[in-house]
């Protein structure tokens, strides 16, 4: 079992950053946050959009169903082959933070199949606001909200929201339908949050994941600088 819940600093590298064969591992992304809050429509939207320039899989996390992981083989984000999904039987948190055995297996048996992977997207299930992932299992997390549960979420907090590499406020399309503030929702986040990003979107907009895509981004480029392992040295003869 793993109880591992500590937050690293952004941009620190697992100690398994490489495979066995000394091969650099994929970069894995949790994404959490409360039902209906937009967790699998950023994962297809982050598929679509980097899916010609980086080998890309997915985890999903369904208490009883595969659910998420059909929604996302119906769109066709991916090849089949690269979409997995964990019944976790229990609650989400559960198989992300406390007993990570399942998802990490998922996780290393999509290497094994797949080969050379850049980066592994693991959703976990709909979950509350204490979501989230050991740092056994993922090497940053997303953690995503809507305006539409209210403007006071982020002054709730939480470890999902505190601590998360990045929280998304999705929906924002839909403040002016359910009377919620976006200025007073960037102000309490960034009280609760001190200088982690946030950011507001609606993925329904077009290119509406750009912010995120461009988070991502930088986790990889800063990922493949962190992991490379230096040229050997040529001796001259």
């Amino acid at each position: 079992m793993h109880l591992d819940h500590t937050h690293d600093a952004p941009g620190a590298v697992s100690a398994d950053a490489h495979r066995p064969d000394g091969t650099r591992r994929a970069l894995r992304i949790g994404l959490g946050g409360p039902v209906g809050s937009g967790k699998t429509a950023t994962v297809a939207a982050l598929c679509r959009t980097l899916r010609d320039r980086y080998a890309l899989a997915v985890v999903t996390n369904d208490i009883y169903t595969c659910e998420d992981a059909e929604f996302l083989l119906r769109e066709a984000v991916l090849a089949p082959e690269r979409i997995t999904a964990v019944e976790t039987g229990a609650c989400p948190h559960t198989a992300i933070r406390d007993d990570i055995s399942a998802n990490l297996e998922a996780v290393e048996a999509l290497e094994d199949r797949l080969g050379a992977v850049d980066l592994i997207l693991v959703e976990s299930g709909g979950d509350n606001l204490t979501a989230t992932f050991s740092k056994g299992l993922v090497d940053t997390q997303i953690f995503v909200i809507d305006v539409s549960s209210g403007d006071d979420i982020p002054r709730k907090g939480g470890p999902g929201i505190t601590s998360a590499d990045l929280l998304v406020v999705n929906k924002t399309d839909l403040a002016p339908y359910v009377g919620a503030d976006l200025g007073t929702m960037a102000s309490d986040a960034a009280q609760r949050r001190g200088n982690l990003p946030v950011v507001f979107t609606s993925l329904t907009a077009d290119d509406g994941v750009r912010p995120v895509t461009d988070w991502v981004l930088e986790r990889l480029a800063a990922w493949r600088e962190q992991t490379a392992r230096p040229e050997p040295a040529v001796t001259a003869h």
